[in-house]
């Protein structure tokens, strides 16, 4: 197989470079083609309908480059015999983070996470608020998306992954985020399919997908844990968010996830509340893997919109998060994909 880079950076028309795509289309289906731009979000539904198969930044890192141009060339040789193009393969970690309570830092940790991935791999780190109705990603990132998860499941976000990487918001680190809805009636509409349909598209794209979901083991969570390759489970400090913790993984065990795929991550932990990390373990009846401190900064950074691993500090709770985004870093090893069959859903209703 074989790709094609055509250049559409600067003011020039694209019209000569979308044409000559539409050839390739047509002519030569077999070579993927790509589209080197600095105006992604102009370009991307035209670049789509003539047939490019993913839009590359200039100034791209050479190692950022070479994935993208594996991931094209991969999903173009996966087309059928007739032409139709079936879905590729899915390659993507996904990580999922989810809480049994809310106020537990949860959407702190998943932001962090994803910056810290993205200073590896930042156009290869995509972030999804699957909190539905409240998801407040990006406001922890201090962005105004022009589109949100709700144009996803409306537009061409659902048939293609070039469309529906038009609809994703860039950070200012080159993470990209597929920002939840901005009024909870959106989120009405969207169901587990439609979260299923998107996950496995950026899946086939991106190396890291990080899924900050809504409390609880709701419909959306467990069409993420379809696709998870790494569920990271986080709790507070304090009795309540303990108690809740144990009864998820025991709910866990019901649906058959398998163990090796947990991270317990116990966040805003304090010498003065009452409660140790031994206290934790022994209720839930394992190790916890990560214990994030309390402390003013995390406050502080939320509030201006700018995760702590943007700064890379050297303050104890910044050396604890960069030690849980070391945990995912290593991209040679991958565990399977979870999955298993729907009837073990009901558990959860």
């Amino acid at each position: 197989m074989q790709a094609v880079m055509l250049d559409v950076t600067g003011e020039g028309s694209p019209d000569g470079s979308l044409g000559l795509a539409e050839r390739f289309q047509e002519q030569f289906p077999h070579i993927a083609v790509l589209l080197v731009t600095d105006r992604p979000n102009e370009l991307g539904l035209s670049a789509l309908r003539a047939g490019v198969r993913d839009l590359v930044e200039p100034g791209l890192p050479i190692d950022e480059i070479r994935w993208v141009l594996l991931r094209a060339i991969e999903a173009n040789s996966a087309a059928t015999a007739d032409g139709q193009k079936a879905t590729p393969e899915a390659s993507g970690r996904v990580i999922t983070v989810a809480s049994p309570k809310g106020g537990v830092g949860k959407t702190t940790l998943a932001t962090n996470l994803a910056v810290g991935l993205a200073q590896e791999s930042p156009n290869g780190t995509v972030l999804v608020d699957l909190d539905i109705q409240f998801g407040d990603v990006a406001a922890a990132l201090d962005l105004d998306p022009e589109y949100t998860l709700a144009d996803a499941v409306h537009g061409a976000g659902l048939r293609d992954v070039t469309g529906l990487k038009t609809l994703l918001t860039k950070h200012r680190t080159g993470l990209h985020v597929l920002c939840g809805v901005k009024s909870p009636v959106e989120g009405d509409e969207i169901t587990a399919e439609h979260v299923n349909t998107i996950l496995g598209l950026l899946i086939s794209e991106f190396r890291y997908v990080v899924i900050d979901t809504a409390p609880g083991m709701g419909p959306h969570t467990l069409a993420a844990l379809d696709h998870t390759t790494d569920l990271v489970l986080t709790a507070s400090l304090d009795v309540p968010s303990v108690r809740g913790l144990r009864k998820e993984m025991e709910l866990l065990d019901e649906l058959e996830l398998p163990p090796a795929t947990r991270h317990v991550a116990v966040n805003m932990v304090d010498r003065g509340g009452g409660l140790s990390l031994a206290d934790v373990e022994a209720t839930i009846g394992r190790k916890v893997d990560f214990a994030i401190p309390r402390s003013s900064k995390v406050m502080a950074s939320t509030n201006r919109g700018r995760p702590i691993l943007e700064d890379r500090g050297r303050d104890k709770v910044s050396k604890d998060l960069e030690q849980l985004v070391s945990r995912f870093r290593p991209t040679t090893v991958r565990k399977s994909g979870l999955s298993w069959s729907s009837r073990h859903r009901g558990a959860a209703s």
